[in-house]
């Protein structure tokens, strides 16, 4: 490591070596700017952010069976052909109907995607414009162990009186993941993850005590809901649930009476084709006793770095059409809004371009969503286009790994994204 060291600090970041050229970082890439670490908190943070937030691994990516074994040399890329005329608001008339209801009962917002909505982004700013418009207050659905730092509520877990980090709390299910915490009943639930009640797995965890703590401008809310087996019995005091029993908790959430409730469901790493793998019956029930009213998809980008074929980028989608008309058998009242993928940057020859295959799927993945009759955001358009990730990345908007938003990057999309809903109101 020395010696790579001072060959970055001695040499240029590339030289001509028998007729080819070598290349490496710099040192400021490697090292990058240094952090100040002001809390316990912000350490626990980051080291959790850097040893998680990835695009995705092949070890965790839903890949489709029909799709294994496919080759993945460039091949020349289809024309798709887009009716631009129809501004695809008009599929979100009966969404934009139900608010006129939320005044007397609450309407509901899923908004499902993979880790860029991570830590409530863009999910936080939709939020707040239909609240603000519409009523409605609290963050929604929790997960009983949050994994992942929120900037809207912090979670701590209980067990016994003692603190306990989620992978030494109850056993968890996740749908999308590792096989081993995946369920062959697909009970879920809507969050697509439950924790296990059980002494038998986790000595103590029949004494559960999920402290929720809203920060920012989220403190206000009217009332817990818990979603749970039978044999779990709860109790709520202020931002603590008491739990106990044996069996499953779905989802914890925090909201009001009335209004409208936007809830964030982050799954790392997904490519989006893994909700028909939760039980139908179960979702049903949830999404008609809760009113949901929109179900808004953000996934594709994580089929993207590990994909140069077009036909694989073609399978992809129409696994995601899969599962927009699955959840629509479950959801027959809820409009539907899928958000395509942002620009996303590669090295080739030593210069970052955008993958090839992003403008391809934002094209096909319209061009579903208008054949589905559902609406559809390019994120990869507004931003610019081809490239236009770089200037991102110049003005602090996106990270250093060409992929992700900085959180001043998704608040600006997020509000990109309400506003574009709002004015579909208005129109």
């Amino acid at each position: 490591m020395a010696g790579l060291a001072a060959l970055c600090v001695v040499l240029p970041g590339r030289i001509a070596l028998g007729g080819q050229e070598l290349r490496w970082p710099t040192l400021t890439e490697v090292l990058g700017e240094e952090k100040t670490i002001e809390s316990i908190e912000e350490l626990e943070e980051l080291e959790e952010l850097d040893t998680l937030d990835t695009l995705g691994s092949l070890d965790t990516l839903d890949t489709l069976p029909s799709l294994e074994g496919r080759t993945e040399e460039r091949l020349p890329i289809p024309k798709v052909q887009v009716d631009s005329t129809t501004d695809s608001r008009v599929f979100l008339a009966s969404f934009y109907a139900s608010l006129t209801e939320a005044g007397e009962r609450t309407v509901r917002v899923l908004h499902y995607g993979d880790s860029q909505i991570e830590e409530d982004r863009l999910t936080q700013q939709i939020r707040e414009a239909l609240q603000s418009r519409y009523g409605g207050s609290g963050a929604g659905l929790l997960p009983l162990a949050q994994t992942i730092p929120s900037l809207t509520v912090r979670q701590e877990l209980y067990m016994n009186g003692r603190f306990v980090t989620p992978q030494q709390g109850p056993r968890r299910y996740m749908v999308h993941g590792f096989k081993r915490d995946q369920r062959a009943d697909g009970l879920y639930g809507p969050m697509g993850q439950m924790a296990y009640l059980s002494d038998s797995l986790v000595k103590g965890s029949e004494q559960i005590r999920a402290v929720c703590k809203p920060l920012q401008n989220n403190g206000h809310y009217d009332r817990w809901q818990v979603f749970a087996d039978s044999s779990v019995h709860y109790s709520t005091s202020g931002d603590t649930v008491f739990l106990s029993g044996r069996g499953g908790v779905y989802g914890l959430s925090q909201e009001s009476r009335t209004g409208v409730i936007v809830d964030n469901i982050p799954l790392r790493g997904c490519i989006g084709t893994v909700f028909t793998k939760i039980d139908s019956t179960q979702l049903a029930t949830f999404y008609r006793e809760q009113n949901v009213r929109l179900i808004i998809m953000q996934f594709g980008g994580n089929a993207i770095p590990s994909n140069k074929n077009p036909g694989t980028i073609s399978g992809i989608v129409k696994g995601l059409r899969q599962q927009v008309r699955y959840l629509r058998r479950c959801a027959p009242e809820a409009s539907f809004l899928f958000i395509g993928p942002s620009d996303m940057l590669t090295q080739e020859n030593g210069e970052w371009i955008t993958y090839p295959m992003v403008p391809y799927m934002d094209r096909l993945l319209r061009k579903m969503a208008m054949e589905e009759n559902i609406a559809y955001f390019s994120l990869y358009r507004w931003m610019g286009g081809s490239g236009s990730m770089l200037h991102w990345q110049e003005v602090g908007l996106a990270g250093s790994d060409g992929v992700h938003f900085t959180r001043a990057g998704a608040r600006k999309a997020g509000k990109a994204v309400a506003e574009w809903m709002m004015e579909g109101v208005d129109n």
